[in-house]
């Protein structure tokens, strides 16, 4: 395992490098409140398979901290992403595997015009692109179906509590912190112990990726874009996410050209609780990616 330091402007991106050095390259892309160390359990199953890339999103882990909340939104963090695929392959795309915020900066990156020639695929995990979202939403109010929106609103209701400045971060800071893996058991209906560990700098990045929802949720959800993209998406449904309900992808083959489905019996923490799910199905969608490329 290999680190380095990746820059983006001002912003400094801490990056593992490891797996097998002649084969595609997968950057694994974490969300909220984790670091790079999400993978800890997937990463080995994919290994022998790729050459894999880690990094800490920015306020997260060693990476750069930024102060203010614009700082987070997701065109910083898309770009970040892209300074990462710059420096680790120059001269081939790569594929990417999201998870939460992970999934949604890349959802980000993949409907820049960019992202042709320079991301190969996307696996998407527990996280939709808040355009898309929010489009979904309005056409269902539209034709007064709420129920599909009613249930992921009820599922979000705690990111209003994310909203309020200060009080969430003390509370996170106080001492949930160390009950996370316990919490995460709870939430996801799953053995607490499968959790694993949890990085020494959870407290810190609880507290400031709490940005992420002040800067994103309301600006993207109350003026969606038409966003689309070519990238080959599999979007895997974590059939007991309990955070992001499957609902919401309702309306994803609308602006997907390539999008290929895998339902998986998981909640919202799957790359913790099915490591060998996901890593299987991530390597059978990147396969079938490459041989329709070189066939």
């Amino acid at each position: 395992m290999n680190s380095r330091v990746v820059t983006n402007g001002p912003t400094r991106l801490h990056v593992v490098e490891e797996g097998n050095p002649d084969g595609p390259t997968l950057v694994l892309v974490h969300g909220w409140p984790d670091t790079h160390a999400l993978w800890d359990r997937v990463t080995p199953l994919l290994a022998d398979t790729f050459r894999i890339v880690r990094f800490d999103n920015r306020g997260a882990g060693k990476s750069t901290v930024p102060d203010a909340v614009e700082d987070y939104r997701l065109e910083h963090l898309a770009a970040d992403l892209f300074a990462v695929i710059d420096a680790v392959s120059p001269d081939e795309p790569v594929h990417l595997l999201g998870h939460d915020w992970g999934a949604v900066l890349c959802w980000e990156a993949v409907c820049e015009p960019i992202a042709t020639g320079r991301i190969a695929s996307y696996t998407s995990v527990s996280g939709p692109n808040l355009d898309h979202l929010g489009l979904w939403m309005r056409r269902r109010a539209g034709e007064l179906r709420l129920l599909g929106p009613g249930e992921q609103a009820l599922a979000s209701s705690y990111t209003l509590l994310f909203q309020i400045p200060g009080v969430p971060a003390l509370v996170l800071r106080a001492g949930f912190a160390r009950r996370w893996p316990a919490f995460v058991g709870f939430f996801d209906r799953t053995d607490p112990a499968a959790i694993g560990p949890v990085a020494p700098t959870l407290p810190d990045d609880m507290a400031h990726g709490l940005k992420l929802y002040r800067a994103n949720l309301r600006r993207r959800l109350a003026g969606p874009r038409e966003r689309r993209t070519e990238v080959p998406v599999q979007l895997v449904l974590n059939l007991r996410d309990r955070a992001v309900r499957p609902v919401g992808y309702e309306d994803t083959d609308r602006w997907v050209t390539d999008l290929r489905v895998h339902p998986l019996d998981a909640g919202h923490w799957s790359p913790r609780s099915h490591p060998a799910e996901l890593a299987d199905a991530t390597t059978r969608f990147v396969r079938d990616v490459e041989a329709a490329v070189c066939p």
